[in-house]
């Protein structure tokens, strides 16, 4: 009995000790270590920010319509691509140094005045924002890198590195036509990018759920994409002797059976890890010790993660239901079903992978499946020590935007024209320099699209910082007490 109860006491000792270790490898990891984030700060922050004056702000207004210096620059070669699209090409005056590209889209989804306070294509002026469709997705970028590179001019600054503009017009329609056509214009050229600028992300401010402060988020990759048609076919006949399934009940079983049946969450295999463990320490108590400790956390995390739309789509390939049609009268039983079904597919997946996941799913050999389109996700953009572009952002954001002290790789849920470019550069990143709350999303592909002015100015700031910053050679040591991004 003795020896019983000594052999308990043991045990429990054991694995308090256990717990202790554990424990303390938590706390460790939560407040002592930094997870592993693969590119140190090489820049302090500026002791003031970079913001324009007054009156550098009144000639940015003066320039904002006719871009004059843009235009008349004896180093600035300017070509239409696809009828409508438009590619300058910057010569500096160093051409020994790798060139780089900043890309912006103008053309918007379609925008019925019904439900705006002020007419889609207005661009009216109202309490310190501008509304219509287009300021934040994607005009402001258009407008925004040109009005940089004109005040530049005005300055007399002849940027030292070589650059590229690209403006496309239908980057809402896939972008084929525009972005599609430079790209492979460049390649042909034999131009070869250091890194190319797209939008896609921002300075996200309380849209992260227990973070604080503004967090800058570059997206690194892009999510694929996959469209397909599903098709029942049957006799048609009367409704008042109707066979026991009709095309109508067919498709519809099988488009709840992808509802119900989800692609696996695949937290852990993509970007989204590296997120988390950038944002770790910023967020509040408990989240950050959870953060700090995803090797203990994940299977918890992910399924937190799955909760709410727009993280399970970090998370997963996500399936969405698109369009439906079938029927022609009351009581004709209908000979056909179709129905579109939409798939962004996680950059841990393949659209070939998804394609029979889906035909495994279906499982019915009534339901004619064919794909209407198809790519995969983009490949990861580098984010380490030896990427130059990600130093570069992180000089300008910090600089840029005084509140922001993480700068972190992230997921673009939707897709760009910069897709089309990954044969002239492996670095592609999507961030577009722009201060978003919560309210914000919304009015994105939705009414009352605005931008304020105070936003609008921050952007070209950046980018007329960045173009600044792209002009050093070398990337400086890092400080001796720098933090990782």
């Amino acid at each position: 009995m003795a020896g019983g109860r000594r052999a308990v006491t043991v045990a429990l000792l054991a694995l308090g000790s256990v717990v202790l270790a554990l424990a303390a490898a938590v706390l460790l990891r939560a407040f002592v270590l930094r997870p592993p984030a693969g590119v140190s700060r090489l820049w302090a922050r500026s002791a003031g920010t970079a913001a324009l004056s007054a009156s550098e702000r009144r000639e940015l207004k003066e320039a904002l319509r006719v871009f004059p210096a843009v235009f008349s620059s004896k180093f600035i070669q300017h070509e239409i691509v696809g009828q409508y699209s438009h590619l300058f090409t910057v010569q500096g005056s160093a051409p020994g140094l790798l060139p780089y590209m900043l890309l912006a889209h103008m053309d918007v989804v379609p925008a019925p005045p019904e439900g705006w306070d002020f007419p889609p294509f207005s661009a009216a002026e109202h309490q310190g924002f501008i509304y219509g469709r287009g300021t934040l997705d994607n005009k402001n970028s258009a407008m925004g890198i040109l009005q940089a590179l004109e005040f530049l001019l005005r300055r007399n600054y002849r940027p030292q590195r070589s650059f590229y503009i690209g403006i496309g017009h239908d980057e809402e329609v896939s972008g084929l036509k525009g972005a599609k056509r430079i790209a492979a214009l460049l390649e042909a050229r034999g131009v070869e990018l250091s890194f190319l600028l797209d939008e896609g992300s921002a300075v996200l401010d309380g849209i992260i759920a227990g973070v604080k402060k503004p967090v800058a988020m570059i997206a690194v990759t892009e999510k694929g994409s996959m469209t397909l048609n599903f098709t029942v076919e049957k006799e048609p006949g009367h409704s008042s002797f109707p066979p026991k399934e009709t095309s109508i009940g067919i498709l519809a079983a099988a488009m709840s059976r992808l509802e119900q049946n989800p692609l696996p969450n695949l937290f852990g295999h993509g970007p989204e890890l590296m997120t988390m463990e950038h944002l770790a320490a910023e967020f509040n108590f408990p989240l950050n010790i959870i953060m700090s400790n995803l090797w203990l956390f994940s299977p918890i995390v992910s399924r937190v993660l799955a909760w709410k739309p727009s993280t399970n789509a970090l998370i997963r390939t996500t399936t969405a239901v698109t369009l439906f049609n079938a029927g022609i009268k009351v009581n004709v039983i209908p000979s056909s079903a179709r129905a579109t079904v939409n798939f962004r597919i996680h950059s841990a997946e393949t659209a070939a992978e998804v394609l029979e996941a889906v035909r495994s799913t279906i499982a019915d050999d009534r339901v004619k499946i064919d794909v209407v389109e198809a790519f995969d996700p983009l490949p990861i953009s580098p984010w380490d020590e030896q990427t130059f572009a990600i130093h570069i952002f992180q000089k300008t954001i910090l600089d840029i935007f005084p509140d922001v002290d993480s700068v972190v790789p992230g997921t673009c849920i939707g897709n760009t024209d910069s897709r089309h470019f990954s044969n002239v550069t492996k670095a592609i990143y999507r961030f577009n320099p722009l201060l978003l709350a919560q309210d914000d999303l919304p009015r994105i592909h939705g009414l009352n699209e605005r931008i304020s002015i105070e936003n609008y100015e921050r952007q070209v700031e950046f980018l007329f910082q960045l173009i600044k910053n792209c002009d050093i050679e070398t990337l400086p040591e890092p400080h001796a007490n720098s933090h990782e991004l």
